[in-house]
């Protein structure tokens, strides 16, 4: 077997295929895991995975009726905000075989964010692991190219410098905002939305100690999840107005296509907070601070650009050590694949050792009797015999030669009955 025909696919949207508006509806807390499964179980899914982040929402699954399997998800995933599978459709995507082990190693080296290299995206993977392990959705095939995506993460974050970018970036937020507001420890802040970064840098200022958080979404449930991560309250994007007023630091990222805070509004804040200086971090594309808000003394805005030209790396260190990355995982799927495909040898191997074990205690018996000492030479005996013929079928079957003839042969030179009794699980010598 390669990559190509494994039994798994990948179906879901994220930040390319489907309006922020929608995928933020189509949020999956860990508390709906289970209905989503459910509804895939009915469906005859025996395996399946939710992975449900700022950036994707998407179900990894062995899924019994492929053609089906997009209309599948999208009922499961649509089902409980009210919306029919037949709506969500156009938006989802599809990686099926070789295409989604790639697909799942570059989401778990986090080379598939909206942020390249944010950190939390793999502790994300391994969580609705162990959700879909609890719900007993799991198993061997899943479990087979999840471990194999968590070794090349491993080897990205050892290997290139992609996860500094995306840390930097936060970290060049903080300095400014401590420039501006000195001592964090009596400051407030707001976050609108759930952007990946703005997240990030929201999480650095409570480490550099930001006393107090309020998270604003559009979507209650999102809120809640998120203030719950950065131990923060939440409530709903009406409140808006009112929150403003005590906000030192704001971070926005809904993209909403309309000016959240315009300059009009903005001024009114100000003069409200007696011209006390906030700082906002606008993380959002299209933007949702208004430009003439740079004009106002006392705001200060700053964009994605604005902080990477105040880090070192900048775009470019970033997009040269996601290349690095990218190759990397292009190497690990290569070698999963070929690991599949040696894996395939396993049980020819093993019946071949089998049928010699067999034919060497009948020769040795009439010396030795049966028994343990017989089994033992017989084991030694058929892994010395077999040693080049195993590793002559591991290399036909890594260059994909291992074929219906090949076998033939193989059972012709070393008389194996080619009816071939009960297949023998295992990897051989």
């Amino acid at each position: 077997m390669t990559a190509a025909a494994l039994p798994i696919s990948v179906i879901g949207v994220n930040h390319r295929t489907c309006p922020d508006s929608l995928r933020e509806r189509l949020y999956v807390d860990d508390s709906e895991v289970a209905a989503v499964i459910g509804t895939l179980r009915i469906r005859g899914v025996r395996e399946a995975m939710v992975l449900s982040t700022c950036d994707r929402v998407e179900v990894t699954a062995v899924f019994q009726d492929g053609p089906m399997a997009p209309l599948t998800v999208a009922t499961a995933l649509g089902a409980p905000v009210g919306l029919r599978g037949e709506e969500l459709v156009p938006y989802v995507y599809r990686y099926d075989g070789g295409d989604a082990v790639r697909h799942l190693f570059r989401v778990a080296s986090a080379l598939d964010s909206q942020v390249v290299g944010e950190p939390q995206v793999l502790g994300q993977v391994k969580a609705a692991q162990r959700l879909s392990q609890d719900l007993g959705a799991w198993g061997p095939a899943l479990d087979h190219v999840l471990q194999a995506a968590y070794a090349v993460a491993k080897r990205v974050r050892n290997e290139t410098r992609i996860g500094e970018g995306a840390v930097s970036l936060a970290a060049a937020a903080v300095h400014r905002v401590q420039d501006l507001h000195g001592d964090l420890s009596e400051r407030s802040g707001l976050v609108i939305g759930g952007d990946e970064l703005g997240l990030m840098i929201a999480r650095q200022l409570r480490a550099a100690g930001l006393h107090d958080l309020t998270v604003l979404d559009r979507f209650r449930r999102r809120a809640a999840v998120t203030a719950a991560e950065l131990e923060a309250h939440h409530g709903p994007l009406d409140d808006l107005a009112g929150a403003l007023d005590h906000a030192d630091v704001v971070i926005t990222g809904l993209g909403a296509g309309r000016y959240l805070i315009t300059a009009e509004a903005m001024e009114a804040v100000l003069r409200r907070r007696r011209r006390r200086p906030v700082f906002l971090l606008d993380m959002a594309v299209p933007a949702d601070v208004e430009p003439a808000v740079h004009r106002l003394d006392e705001a200060y805005v700053y964009d994605t650009g604005d902080l990477e030209r105040v880090t070192r790396e900048g775009r470019a260190g970033r997009e040269a050590e996601a290349a690095r990355a990218g190759a990397l995982v292009e190497e690990a799927v290569a070698a999963f694949d070929q690991h599949l495909a040696v894996r395939d040898a396993g049980p020819d191997i093993a019946r071949l050792r089998r049928h010699l074990e067999t034919q060497i205690r009948a020769g040795i018996g009439a010396a030795i009797g049966d028994g343990p000492e017989a089994d033992a030479v017989a084991r030694r005996v058929a892994g010395q015999l077999l040693h080049v013929p195993s590793e002559t079928l591991r290399r036909r079957a890594a260059a994909g030669r291992l074929d219906d003839e090949t076998r033939a042969l193989v059972a012709e030179l070393f008389g194996l009955d080619t009816a071939g009794g009960p297949e023998v699980k295992g990897d051989g010598t």
